[in-house]
């Protein structure tokens, strides 16, 4: 984790600086830039995100989108994975899809990297159910577990091959298990 030291910001100054690569975020006043991805996350996220969109886009359910920056709450964090309910989308003067996202998602996936402090993201995933997210994931590759976070429960580990994930409620019909997920690293 690199932390940009300087002047503390606004959170609007904040959003007025040019984007970094990989992404900063803005969280209790500090600027913190994200871990460049490495390749157990960015196979995980490459295939979750098209698989939750082919079960929630044809109806306009919902839609997936990685790594998208959404500012609520006083923070700028931009989540792997992000879910929104298709009636919470964001949209232009012209219906089409904004480019700002001023809210939490419904749905925040996270993908621990190897040097990602675990704290921080699930800080990051708190701060997201304290402002109306559903359901948190946290998925650990070095450990194959998914932390499940929801709103004013116990924290859940999912680590055995044929637990099925939780997901929030409207896409009941996504049945992955941790085997599924986990066997993406295969090659």
């Amino acid at each position: 984790m690199v932390q940009i030291q300087s002047k503390i910001l606004t959170i609007e100054e904040f959003l007025k600086l040019p984007e970094t690569k990989p992404a900063s975020e803005y969280i209790d006043g500090q600027i913190i830039q994200k871990p460049m991805p490495q390749g157990k996350h960015s196979r995980i996220q490459g295939k979750i995100v098209p698989i939750i969109n082919a079960i929630v886009e044809p109806q306009k359910i919902a839609c997936a989108f990685p790594e998208l920056r959404c500012t609520f709450g006083g923070r700028s964090t931009v989540p792997d994975i992000v879910v929104l309910t298709w009636d919470r989308i964001p949209c232009d003067q012209n219906g089409e899809i904004a480019n700002i996202f001023p809210l939490a998602p419904d749905w925040t996936i996270e993908i621990l990297s190897p040097e990602q402090s675990h704290t921080k993201v699930t800080k990051n995933i708190l701060h997201c159910l304290k402002h109306g997210t559903q359901i948190g994931w946290l998925i650990d590759p070095a450990e194959k577990a998914v932390f499940v976070y929801r709103p004013k429960q116990e924290i859940e580990v999912f680590d055995e091959p044929d637990n099925l994930l939780p997901v929030p409620s409207f896409i009941s019909n996504l049945n992955l298990t941790i085997r599924d997920l986990f066997s993406w690293l295969l090659i």
